[in-house]
């Protein structure tokens, strides 16, 4: 029998290499154990930062491209263009805002945020009453993928998120 922990990794294998989301009962199959097992693997794969996508076909693995990072972050309606500010003002790209609901799963939507610009655009839309943070569905705890040139620029972005008392340490 193969070890929880390689089983996990087989399931990320997998799902990197499929083209089209892949049932639990066929993940079952695959590794010898029970659609449930693979239910709990995919919770603890989800729990470590894997952006696993459940569909009613099954798992879908979301794949970022180049230099790419996802925070977990925590801060009030009044912080988001201070968070969006800092994170474009090192030269990062805000790709997306996502949330873990309990009930509906990853909910996520695209920003595609490179300058101020694009984040006094967003904030007015949210004032207008357009639009309305994600992050309210869920305490305030959201997630962003961050694409930068290079590592070095993630790693000040992880850094600016801690100052500023942003950045939802992992466990």
């Amino acid at each position: 029998m193969i070890e929880n922990k390689e089983r996990r990794a087989g399931i990320i294998e997998i799902l990197k290499n499929s083209p089209k989301a892949i049932s639990g009962g066929e993940l079952g199959k695959n590794f010898g154990v029970s659609r449930q097992v693979i239910v709990q693997d995919i919770a603890l794969l989800k729990a470590k930062g894997h952006l696993i996508v459940s569909t009613n076909r099954g798992y879908k693995l979301l794949i970022e491209e180049g230099h790419s990072r996802t925070f977990k972050v925590l801060h009030s309606d009044n912080d988001i263009a201070r968070e969006l500010y800092a994170i474009v003002d090192l030269g990062a790209e805000v790709k997306d805002v996502f949330i873990r609901h309990r009930a509906y799963g990853l909910i996520k939507a695209d920003l595609n945020i490179k300058s101020r610009r694009d984040v006094d655009k967003l904030i007015a839309e949210i004032k207008s009453g357009v639009s309305s943070p994600l992050k309210n569905l869920t305490k305030s705890y959201h997630y962003h993928t961050i694409s930068a040139n290079s590592e070095e620029v993630l790693d000040e972005v992880e850094d600016i998120l801690r100052d500023l008392g942003f950045l939802v340490e992992k466990h």
